[in-house]
């Protein structure tokens, strides 16, 4: 038995499929691809699967882990061919590799989000009036009692760094989050907040993870 690391690309339609069934559709192409896992031990034994940092539903990414355990005799090479033979469109393994990093060393991701609104110019000052600001405030779900509620948070010291630009008809906001286990930024809640707060509709939207980083800016493989 040896543990490798699975890096795969997760585009397009993709991005809709939730982390659940991305389990699950790994499971179902391993066996298709008879690729022997190593199995958990207990009353209800599941392939060993561990993924690094998952990400929210309509989030692409270049650069998902998962990490396994084969039984069999196969090659790294062997392994990607067979599963990118059998994965849904929009997925597909870019590396198969071992000795890796521990998920505990991520510290920062970096993402791009691409947005399209009917006046760009003033979508990229308002922006850039709500990220240059001392305070950011997110509406994140919370429990008071037995009731939900809305409950302000401040994520702008999860935001390390940022960058905004207008390209074509698009604006292009590239920005560095906290992504580590004690503090951990949902791309999502921030494009959510920017919304809100810039008090403008977007006509198209698009999010991206293209790095995964640890705390020496290295990146995490």
């Amino acid at each position: 038995m040896r543990e490798i690391r699975l890096r795969f690309s997760k585009t397009g339609q993709a991005k809709y499929i939730s982390h659940l069934d991305i389990n699950r559709a790994f499971s179902r192409v391993f066996s298709r691809s008879q690729i022997s896992l190593h199995y958990t031990e207990g009353f209800n034994p599941h392939p060993y699967m561990s993924f690094s940092l998952p990400l929210s539903l309509g989030v692409e990414s270049l650069c998902e882990n998962v990490d396994i355990r084969v039984e069999n005799d196969l090659s790294n090479e062997e392994i990607r061919q067979r599963m990118n033979d059998s994965l849904p469109s929009g997925i597909r393994i870019l590396e198969v590799y071992e000795d890796f990093m521990d998920a505990g060393e991520i510290m920062y991701s970096d993402y791009v989000y691409k947005l399209e609104f009917a006046d760009n110019k003033e979508a990229l000052t308002r922006l850039k009036n709500v990220l240059d600001s001392d305070e950011i405030l997110a509406l994140k779900k919370a429990k008071k009692g037995k009731r939900r509620i809305m409950k302000e948070t401040n994520i702008k010291d999860f935001i390390v760094s940022y960058a905004l630009s207008v390209r074509g008809e698009q604006v292009v906001l590239n920005c560095r989050l906290l992504a580590g286990q004690d503090k951990n930024l949902n791309p999502s809640l921030l494009f959510d907040t920017l919304i809100r707060l810039i008090e403008l509709d977007y006509e198209w939207k698009e999010i991206a993870r293209i790095r995964l980083l640890t705390s020496d800016l290295k990146d995490y493989r």
